[in-house]
């Protein structure tokens, strides 16, 4: 008896192919400053998200007040970089000092630091260089234009506005693609909190009942991988609808 493939069952959106959703922490993003503003924060606590593959950190953001005082606002989760722990403030602001865990706009950072959590647009919280280990370099500022050049983690190098803010510092959790699973089980569970089956079976190493390139006398796929954008559900495997495939020469 054959069996639905996995590309439909994963479309029917069941709990297998899922994100446990209800297990991440919530949203990493800078904290809100306006122009002069200058707000520090304290890190609370040092935390695991499950949906993350670095250390996160719960921290509490302290506002300066037009009479010298500070207010304590909600705490907030962000990306954690190396070298700063439980204790530690991270400061956020144009006027930040050029140091680990702070925060600041890209035309305030001298060029050769690398930072970290870099923004695509000025306020749109971070988008780049946030994953274990990673970093990206600040190569030169284009006054005149207001942007600054960025060599980002995949060693391309990006033109960004220079209002866009960065943390200064590398991503903690580097090294951790260095240790082996060792166990398949470990894997289990890695891949299960990111909403992946595992694990996975060729499709040529099944029966022809079981997928489109199963079945013959030794195992090869037997039809175009590039099916077509209206082909049936259970034909849609491959690459869908490619324009182009193979080595780009």
């Amino acid at each position: 008896m054959g069996k639905r493939i996995i590309a439909q069952r994963r479309g029917k959106g069941s709990s297998v192919f899922r994100a446990p959703s209800h297990r991440y922490k919530g949203n990493l993003e800078h904290i809100k400053v306006a122009n002069d503003e200058l707000v520090t924060a304290r890190i609370m606590k040092i935390l695991h998200d499950p949906a993350r593959s670095t250390p996160i950190a719960r921290i509490r953001v302290e506002r300066e007040t037009g009479n010298g005082k500070w207010t304590h606002a909600d705490e907030q989760l962000v990306v954690v970089p190396e070298g700063v722990g439980e204790g530690d403030e991270m400061v956020y602001g144009k006027s930040a000092a050029v140091k680990t865990g702070n925060t600041l706009p890209l035309s305030n950072i001298p060029e050769g630091i690398v930072i970290c959590n870099l923004e695509g647009r000025p306020g749109d919280g971070g988008k780049f260089a946030r994953a274990s280990g990673n970093f990206a370099s600040l190569l030169s500022h284009e006054v005149e234009t207001g942007r600054t050049l960025v060599i980002m983690p995949s060693g391309k190098k990006k033109w960004l506005s220079s209002d866009c803010f960065a943390t200064i510092g590398v991503v903690a959790g580097g090294g951790r693609t260095e240790k082996p699973f060792v166990k398949a089980g470990k894997r289990y569970h890695k891949m299960k909190s990111h909403a992946t089956k595992y694990p996975t079976v060729r499709g040529v190493a099944m029966n022809a009942v079981d997928h489109p390139f199963g079945g013959g006398g030794h195992q090869h796929v037997g039809k175009s991988k590039t099916p077509a954008r209206g082909a049936p559900p259970g034909r849609k495997v491959g690459n869908i609808a490619a324009k182009r495939t193979g080595y780009r020469r």
